[in-house]
């Protein structure tokens, strides 16, 4: 008889983490997860979990260091319960571009979180769209890395742009927009830029590609302060181009990120529910597409046994 599947969730995505339970037709985990007037973190698992296989859903966002904590303490929680088996499902995994050590004294805290998650006694990662690929290399145990490039791409091939054209804001995300160019049979352009040695606000130079009078579709892994991206829509607009739609997995949306989507040349931002918007960053323009049905396919898999690469498989 196989071990109990049961799903656990933080505060910071509970509708997603409830969307993925009806996708397994489970009971979402009974927990308390709260804080004190001082800050510190309380979880208290209501019910029995002894041998079972066990699933926290806990996006690292906003407060991300509260997020980690109900993360750790959640893992830790039910590993002193007597999970047979703990899964950190983690839709967005935060410090993700502190994954390398490119300038003198600087940490590396995507390690040193991969070392926290795991010390705190998760048996296994599940993880959407990792900013950089070498952070599964950080786990010593099993990482399981999902894509939602896909459902975005068959997002916009069910919109039916007719003459578009995907283009990179950055040569960083390049690979993916061009796979994701290479799945809706379209032509790639690239946004240049330039970073000053002396550092700051990247400077954009110019379009590399042909998209005059097209239908551009931006591609990037995360929105944070929309920076790029409507820096990307800007030159675009100035190229020509007739229409301009952006896709990216990750809504972080923080600081101006907002009022600068909202003043762009942007007509539609489509992105994913790996983070929660609040009501005041749903603007018109941003549509969502749940990854909810991926996350709950990949856990079926997981819990029987199953294949998880075999998903993005053609």
């Amino acid at each position: 008889m196989p071990p109990q599947l049961a799903v656990f969730t933080g505060n910071a995505n509970r509708q997603l983490a409830a969307d993925v339970c009806g996708h397994l037709q489970v009971p979402l985990g009974q927990a308390e997860v709260s804080e004190f007037s001082n800050e510190n973190v309380f979880v208290r698992i209501n019910q029995t979990v002894r041998g079972a296989d066990v699933y926290v859903i806990q996006p690292l966002t906003s407060p991300v260091n509260t997020s980690i904590m109900e993360l750790l303490i959640m893992i830790d929680d039910l590993k002193r319960a007597s999970a047979d088996r703990i899964t950190a499902v983690i839709p967005y995994y935060a410090y993700g571009r502190s994954d390398k050590k490119d300038q003198p004294r600087v940490p590396i805290t995507a390690r040193l979180l991969a070392n926290l998650i795991e010390r705190a006694g998760a048996n296994r990662v599940l993880a959407v769209d990792l900013h950089a690929g070498q952070i599964e290399g950080f786990f010593d145990v099993p990482v399981d890395h999902l894509t939602a490039f896909p459902l975005l791409a068959r997002y916009c091939a069910e919109q039916r742009l007719d003459d578009a054209v995907v283009v990179a804001p950055d040569l960083g995300v390049a690979k993916k927009a061009r796979n994701f160019a290479e799945s809706l049979g379209t032509p790639l352009a690239f946004v240049e830029k330039r970073r000053p040695p002396e550092g700051g606000t990247s400077e954009v130079l110019n379009v590399i590609g042909d998209v005059k009078h097209k239908r551009a579709i931006i591609v990037d892994d995360e929105i944070d302060t929309a920076g790029s991206i409507t820096s990307a829509a800007r030159i675009l607009a100035e190229e020509g181009v007739r229409e301009i739609h952006a896709c990216a997995v990750h809504a972080i949306l923080s600081g101006p990120a907002i009022e600068r989507l909202r003043a762009s040349p942007l007509k539609q931002v489509v992105v994913t529910d790996t983070v929660w918007l609040p009501e005041q960053k749903r603007l018109d323009k941003i549509n969502t597409v749940s990854v909810a049905p991926l996350l709950a396919e990949a856990i079926r898999r997981i819990h029987s046994g199953g294949s998880v690469g075999a998903l993005f498989r053609p």
